[in-house]
Order: C-alpha cells, then sequence, then structure tokens
C-alpha cells in the first residue's frame, strides 16, 4: 500500500464536517438516525443505509428537516438493504459519488444462551451478524475511502461486563474492537482513520424493545443506578461519531460512552 501524505490539520469542531459526506449503516432508527440529524444540521450530506425501505423513507425525511436551507436532491440519500451486504455498500457510495467517512451501529443479538446450548449455526450466525458485517463494510471502506477519511464501528460496554448466556454475541463484539486497532495499521499508510465507541445503554427504540424497559417510567428507573443519573439520548451517542469524524488525531482507539456505568 503506497504512503499517503499526512492529513492536513484542519478544524476538530463538527462544523468542519459540513461539505463532507458520510455513510451510515443502520440509520433508520436510534444513534444512526440521531447522527444522521447532527451531520445534517451541520452541513454534511448524508446517505442513510437500513434494510426496512419505509421506516428508513421516513428517517430520510426526518434527516433532510435538520437542514431545511439546503433541500438539494443529494443531501440526503437512502439506500434500503443489508449494510452487511457488499453491493448495498456499493450502491451506497456510488449513489453518492463520494464519501468520506463511514459510522455503522447495525448489528444483531444472535446466539444468545449458555455455551452449552449453543449450536455451530448459532455460533457462525453471531459472528456473521456482527463480525463478518464489519469485514464487508471495511473491505469496501479500505478501497473506497479518500486519504483522510474515518470508519467508525460501534460496540457496548457487556463486551467489558459480560453476562451469563452471552458468549457468542459478545465474542463478535470483542473481535469488532480487535478489528478496529488492527484496520487502523493496516489502514493508515492510506491515512485513513478506524475507531470504535463501546456504548453503555442509550435510550432508544432499541432499548425500549427489552423487557421491563417499555415506558418512560421504568427507563426512569433503570437508569437512576448509572452514576450521571439516566441513561444516554441517541444525540449524545451520536455526537461521539461526529467528534471522531472531525477529529483527525484520532485512530485506533475504542471510545467508551456510557455515563460511567462500568465504573459501577
Amino acid at each position: 500500500m503506497t504512503t499517503a501524505p499526512p492529513v492536513p490539520v484542519r478544524s476538530p469542531l463538527p462544523s468542519a464536517l459540513s461539505g463532507t459526506t458520510a455513510v451510515l449503516v443502520g440509520a433508520s432508527s436510534g444513534i444512526g438516525l440521531a447522527a444522521g440529524v447532527l451531520l445534517r444540521s451541520v452541513g454534511a450530506r448524508v446517505v442513510l443505509v437500513g434494510r426496512d425501505p419505509d421506516r428508513l423513507k421516513t428517517a430520510a425525511s426526518r434527516v433532510r428537516d435538520a437542514n431545511p436551507a439546503d433541500d438539494s436532491d443529494d443531501a440526503v440519500l437512502a439506500v434500503a438493504g443489508d449494510g452487511g451486504d457488499e453491493r448495498i455498500l456499493a450502491e451506497a457510495y456510488d449513489r453518492a459519488g463520494h464519501v468520506d467517512h463511514v459510522f455503522v451501529t447495525a448489528g444483531g443479538l444472535s446466539g444468545v444462551g449458555p455455551v452449552t446450548a449453543l449450536s455451530a449455526d448459532d455460533i457462525r450466525s453471531a459472528f456473521d451478524s456482527v463480525l463478518q458485517r464489519a469485514f464487508a463494510i471495511a473491505r469496501t471502506a479500505a478501497s473506497r475511502l479518500p486519504s483522510g477519511g474515518s470508519l467508525t464501528f460501534s460496540s457496548g460496554i457487556l463486551v467489558a461486563r459480560p453476562l451469563p448466556g452471552m458468549t457468542a454475541p459478545l465474542s463478535a463484539g470483542g473481535a469488532v474492537e480487535t478489528l478496529t486497532r488492527a484496520l487502523a495499521v493496516e489502514l493508515a499508510p492510506a491515512r485513513l482513520r478506524v475507531n470504535a465507541i463501546r456504548y453503555g445503554r442509550i435510550d432508544t427504540p432499541l432499548l425500549r424493545s427489552l423487557p421491563g424497559l417499555d415506558s418512560d417510567e421504568a427507563v426512569t428507573a433503570a437508569g437512576s443506578a448509572v452514576p450521571v443519573g439516566r441513561f444516554g439520548t441517541a444525540e449524545e451517542a451520536a455526537a461521539t461519531a461526529l467528534f471522531l469524524m472531525a477529529n483527525t488525531y484520532v485512530t485506533g482507539q475504542i471510545l467508551t460512552v456510557d455515563g460511567g456505568e462500568t465504573l459501577t
């Protein structure tokens, strides 16, 4: 791999992302959607990738509304499909024409259960839904992103605080964090930056789909045990992704955003 010139020094503030283009994989709701809204509000172009066409259409409308002063047709693009499919990813890049940053929030929760009860297919499914997807996204990004571009993955604090019955998905999540560091070294000559965000519990539709967290009262009560006294918002979680896109001196890092939950 030919070594590219150093990445130019530029403002690390999110406003510096104006005019850049970001592909968001898993952007139909939650953190991915919040990232799209924040990026659009600072003048970035946004390409949303998600499985459900109807949810994706609604998400694109919300992102577009974040910057009503710019209603150009290509300011917000939506590509429906599996973000782990390299053909779908290629379509996203092709439609954008130029991509500077990629942020990944999509991922499954497969292979849950005691290790003695897991079949080979269960384990394979857990790794395919998380790690294989990450590799597909990385392969495409490595060949498509320009010098100075960034790729940001996401994981969760259970990688550091495992629970019984989660060996397969947490092993896959931990592998993504290792992949992040390995890619940061491998892609450094091309001046591509790779980071990951290890999220705590964030108040999103996914969190509220869990048993016992389907109401405001339940979320408030459960969040009171976190050192900051509540769960995080999708916007707070997404802001970290913008930080990693804008700050060109950060690579190979796993940032924890959990309100201090891993301290307790």
